[in-house]
């Protein structure tokens, strides 16, 4: 998984520029720009409920995704965090619910304090940039992109975005792997062969019941 010198240093840069913005929002925008994507989740992606979902703990200024699985977890869903077991290998997903103990992990970031590791059929994944063709930036250790090309089915994969994440491209490599939908304050896309396509929350809902379906996912 390793990229040229040249295009480590652009995509570094690149993520440097956008969390340097990203973390200059004012503290009301940041709340604003979170509602709408919370409205979107909420009207588009109800059908996660039953699944097992992998979110994130907010950092940097991200997108908190945890209210809405919260949300879920009262539904019937079960809820994890990525674990970082060791560099340059793919995540492990551990059991996560609000009252459970933590400890401190990789990025000073929560983490179960008793592992419990499950194989999710869900990503909330927030994103650095995300690309016109689905492509998304992260933090640059290629975690995601190493744990989604290990896991046995590809989950279905929601990249959480606020707008100012967009870029016409990442420069997506082999090993890039594509999101499934992007959700940002705006409102709802899906990833298609030929890029993003703006669709409806019940658009959503159809379309996320039918991969569901196709990668033999049973939600409630």
């Amino acid at each position: 998984m390793s990229v040229s010198p040249e295009l480590a240093q652009w995509r570094k840069e690149l993520r440097q520029r956008l969390l340097k913005e990203r973390c200059a929002v004012a503290s009301a925008t940041h709340a604003e720009w979170s509602a709408g994507i919370n409205r979107h989740l909420a009207a588009g992606f109800g059908g996660l409920q039953g699944l097992t979902i992998g979110i994130c703990w907010p950092y940097l200024a991200e997108f908190d995704a945890r209210p809405f699985a919260t949300q879920l977890r009262t539904q019937g869903s079960r809820l994890a965090l990525p674990v970082v077991v060791k560099p340059k290998a793919p995540l492990e997903f551990h059991h996560w619910h609000p009252d459970m103990d933590m400890v401190t992990g990789v990025y000073d970031l929560p983490i179960p304090a008793h592992a419990e590791p499950v194989i999710p059929e869900a990503l909330l994944i927030p994103v650095v940039a995300i690309g016109n063709r689905g492509d998304r930036l992260g933090y640059g250790g290629g975690f995601y992109d190493r744990t989604l090309g290990a896991l046995p089915k590809k989950p279905v994969c929601i990249a959480l975005a606020f707008e100012i994440s967009r870029v016409l491209t990442t420069d997506p490599q082999e090993h890039d792997i594509l999101m499934d939908f992007v959700v940002t304050e705006t409102g709802i896309q899906r990833v298609t062969a030929e890029g993003l396509n703006c669709i409806s929350a019940a658009a959503a809902s159809e379309q996320l019941a039918a991969l569901c379906h196709d990668r033999g996912f049973k939600p409630l």
